[in-house]
Parts: C-alpha cells; sequence; structure tokens
C-alpha cells in the first residue's frame, strides 16, 4: 500500500456522529425560524413610551374644538342612523373624537397614573352625556322616527361586537405607540369599534320612550369601551411602559392597589360578560344546525323558527305533513346529546296544532306575503290616491246627471219664460293629456228676445243649474 495514498472522501461517518450533525442541523434551523418571527413581530424597540403618553393625555382633554366636533359629528351619525344610511355613519364615525378618554382610562391604569385616571373618567362621561343629549334632540325633533336597521343593529352586543373592541384595541394601542403614529390604523379602529352609533341610539331610544334600545345600545358602548381599555393595559404592560414615580413610596404603593383594583373590577365583569355572549352564541349556532340537519321529515319544510338563550328553548313552525309524536321525542332526545343545548325544550307549532298557535303564524304569514306584494308593486300604485280622487270625481258627476229631465225642464219653463227649447248631453272633451266628461245643456230662447236679455238669462240660468244639479262644472250653449 502507497503511504502517500490519501483516504477516500466519500468515506461514511458513524451513527452518531451523523446523529449529531442532523440534531446541530435541526437546532440551527429552528433557531433561524425563532429569529425570523422576533424581527418579524417584535415591536420594542420601535416603541415610542414617552411620546405615546404624552400624545394619549393630550387627546383625553375636552373642550373647545373637541366638543364641537363632537357634537357635530353625533348629528351625523344620527342622521346616518335616521336614514339607514352605513356611509354617512362611517364618515361620523371618522371625525369623532371619542377614543381619547378610553385609551386614557387603560393605560392611566398600567401604568399607575391617578391624576390621569380621574381626568379619563371625568372627560369620558362629559364625552358621553354630550353624545347622548345631542342624538336625543335630535331624534325628538326629528319627524322621521322609524326604526331603521341601522339603528337595530346597536341596541344589543354580540360575541363578534366583543371581539372587534378587543382587537381593534389591540391595534388602536399598538399603532398610537410606533414612532410616527400610523394614522390609517387609527381611523380604522373608529370605524371597527363604532363607539358613537350607539351613543346615537341610546338617544333615540330615550326621544321614543324605548327603554329596551336606549339600555341596550347603551350596553354594547360600555362593552366597546372597556375592552378598547383593557386591551390598552395589556399592551401598554407587556410593552413596559414606566410607571409614575410618587415621592412618598406610601402613596405609590396606594395608588398602584387603587390601579390594581381598578384593573380587576373592570376585567372580571368583562370576562364573565365574554363567557356568557359566547355561550350564547354557540347556543344559537348549534340550534340553527340541529334544525337545518336533523329536524327533517318528509313532506314537511319548517318556515319559521326562533331561539331563546334565557329560557332554553328552541320554537320552530313546521307546514306540511305533520309530523308523529315519537319523531318529535326523538328529535328532543337528539337535542339533549348536544353539550350546548343540554337541557333545551324543543317546541314544535304543526298545521293541526289545536293550541291555536298556528293561527297566529298564519296571520304572520299572509301579512308577510302581502307586504313582499305590497312592496314589488309600490311604484304601480305610488299614485292610487290621485287615481281614487278621479274616479270620486267622475262617479260624482254621474251620480249627479241621473236626475229627471222632464222635472228639471218645467222648473226652467216656471222661473225662465224665455226659454222656447231645452236639450241635454254629456259632453266628452280631451286635450290628449286628459278625457274629460261635462254636462251640456243646449237652450232655444224665444224669437223676441233681445240679445242683451238672452245673455242675462243665460247667466242665471247657468247659475240656477249649479245650485239645482250640485256642479261645479257644465255648460249651457245657446242655438239661436
Amino acid at each position: 500500500m502507497d503511504n502517500n495514498q490519501k483516504p477516500e472522501s466519500n468515506k461514511s461517518l458513524p451513527p452518531h456522529e451523523e446523529s449529531k450533525d442532523l440534531g446541530a442541523n435541526a437546532k440551527g434551523i429552528w433557531q433561524n425560524i425563532k429569529a425570523l418571527i422576533r424581527e418579524l413581530l417584535e415591536i420594542r424597540h420601535d416603541t415610542d413610551r414617552e411620546s405615546t403618553i404624552e400624545a394619549v393625555k393630550k387627546d383625553i382633554s375636552f373642550k373647545g374644538h373637541n366638543a364641537w366636533i363632537l357634537i357635530f359629528s353625533i348629528f351625523v351619525a344620527s342622521i346616518g342612523l335616521n336614514v339607514s344610511s352605513t356611509a354617512v355613519v362611517i364618515g361620523a364615525m371618522l371625525i369623532s373624537p371619542l377614543m381619547g378618554p378610553i385609551v386614557g382610562v387603560g393605560m392611566s391604569v398600567a401604568i399607575n397614573d391617578v391624576l390621569t385616571l380621574r381626568k379619563s373618567f371625568i372627560n369620558l362621561g362629559l364625552m358621553v352625556g354630550l353624545s347622548v343629549l345631542t342624538a336625543y334632540i335630535y331624534f325628538l325633533v326629528s319627524p322621521v322616527k322609524e326604526e331603521t336597521p341601522e339603528l337595530i343593529a346597536r341596541t344589543y352586543p354580540t360575541i363578534l361586537d366583543v371581539l372587534v373592541a378587543i382587537f381593534g384595541g389591540l391595534a388602536l394601542i399598538v399603532a398610537k405607540t410606533k414612532k410616527g403614529t400610523i394614522a390609517s390604523v387609527i381611523l380604522g379602529v373608529a370605524i371597527a369599534t363604532a363607539l358613537m352609533p350607539p351613543l346615537c341610539t341610546v338617544g333615540y331610544g330615550l326621544a321614543i320612550g324605548n327603554w329596551s334600545y336606549a339600555g341596550g345600545a347603551l350596553y354594547l358602548f360600555s362593552i366597546n369601551a372597556v375592552f378598547i381599555a383593557l386591551s390598552t393595559f395589556v399592551v401598554t404592560k407587556v410593552l413596559g411602559f414606566p410607571l409614575v414615580k410618587y415621592v412618598n413610596s406610601k402613596r405609590r404603593r396606594r395608588t398602584a392597589q387603587i390601579a390594581s383594583t381598578i384593573a380587576v373590577i373592570v376585567m372580571i365583569p368583562s370576562v364573565i360578560l365574554f363567557v356568557f355572549l359566547l355561550q350564547e352564541q354557540l347556543f344559537e349556532s348549534k340550534a340553527k344546525d340541529f334544525i337545518a340537519n336533523v329536524m327533517r321529515y318528509d313532506g314537511t319544510e319548517t318556515i319559521k323558527s326562533s331561539y331563546d338563550y334565557k329560557e332554553k328553548s328552541i320554537e320552530v313552525y313546521l307546514i306540511g305533513k305533520r309530523v308523529p309524536k315519537t319523531i318529535i321525542t326523538t328529535w328532543q332526545k337528539q337535542l339533549e346529546d348536544i353539550e350546548a343545548l343540554k337541557e333545551t325544550e324543543l317546541v314544535i307549532h304543526q298545521g293541526e296544532d289545536p293550541s291555536g298557535a298556528i293561527d297566529e303564524l298564519s296571520m304572520q304569514v299572509r301579512s308577510g306575503i302581502l307586504e313582499d306584494l305590497y312592496m314589488k308593486n309600490q311604484e304601480l300604485i305610488e299614485n292610487k290616491d290621485e287615481k281614487i280622487a278621479l274616479l270620486e270625481y267622475e262617479i260624482s258627476k254621474y251620480r249627479n246627471s241621473n236626475f229627471s229631465f222632464s222635472d228639471l225642464s218645467q222648473e226652467a219653463k216656471i222661473n225662465y219664460d224665455g226659454i222656447e227649447e231645452l236639450g241635454y248631453s254629456n259632453l266628452i272633451t280631451t286635450n290628449f293629456a286628459k278625457t274629460d266628461t261635462i254636462p251640456t245643456f243646449t237652450v232655444g230662447w224665444k224669437d223676441d228676445l233681445k240679445t242683451s236679455q238672452i245673455s242675462e238669462q243665460k247667466q242665471r240660468f247657468e247659475r240656477w243649474l249649479k245650485v239645482r244639479l250640485k256642479l261645479d262644472t257644465l255648460q249651457v250653449k245657446s242655438v239661436n
């Protein structure tokens, strides 16, 4: 063997060495992925804490220009809700200054700033009060008070409203903490969280005396405000905003305790509400799925259904072939097997229900059909009042023409001795825009009457005919 011969380069490594290399490579890939994610999501290095605190405090103040901007934006939002215009409502939300005090509450709790917290609460209360008062005055004087879809949508919160408030609040405070605030994000959050329309709906509910609407809308506003403040609190803590320092350490501890207590008071009801709304949403979702996929019977259709989470009941109206009680019992058992629908009562209304509930349903169905027909034909009958008035006028003319010509001619002969001959007919005329029927009398006068006498008696005769026949329009023509 040649001593100068080099070892083979493709000689395989021992198994334990290969395992070490694979482990090292996997570890390196994982470290690279973590570094990429950290670089992608890291926001601490680009956070301007001092400028953020200063900007938030500046936006809390509510006076002068902000007050007038709020009043005008409330009027705009109220008009948009009144006419159910989504575009107008969005425009009002863009110019509303409601966000400032809410973000101030969340941040001041996070940094133990009691003075800023007190100022935020005072300004938030003023803003809410002024908003509701403005909306109340508008809807009180507005001649249009119908319940529009835009108003109804703001009368009670859903789980979607809570989720929008949470993630919208997170986006808002993250945008505010960035060096060079992202204005487009703040405007987007103002639209998404929709703080202003619920306050306008509160004013609407008070104006029409509907306390349910007012309470539900105020509830929706409170949910949005609480979760925006809560999101601000969490992000401020995560980003490590400096706590407010007090000379007196005892006061600092007391302030921290107050701030923590407020945070807990806000968080606990919010979490409870979130869980409740989540359960309610899950209940309705499972109920819809149960009715669509489980409640099936040949020859039977579901025409209406309703769900009540508080009462734990599902009410279904069926039409067509009657479902046997055994099938309904099977449906009830299947309902109890679904975790979200346990202890829920299934109420079925059918065509032969002796309780009479189907009669009420039939009335509702007929009412709905009639309403649809009316809406589809609205353009065809929009001038119905004018048409009816015209027909009534025509009928009245024909009624008045139903008189005794013989009796009338005898009366005319007695009252007007100059009449030699009298005729009557209905003259049909048109100007090619409309056609009219005019009662027409033709009079032949005695030959010894002068022209002036004929003219005078003709005028008197025409006035007498109008009174005698109760007609506003007729003609008297002379034949000589």
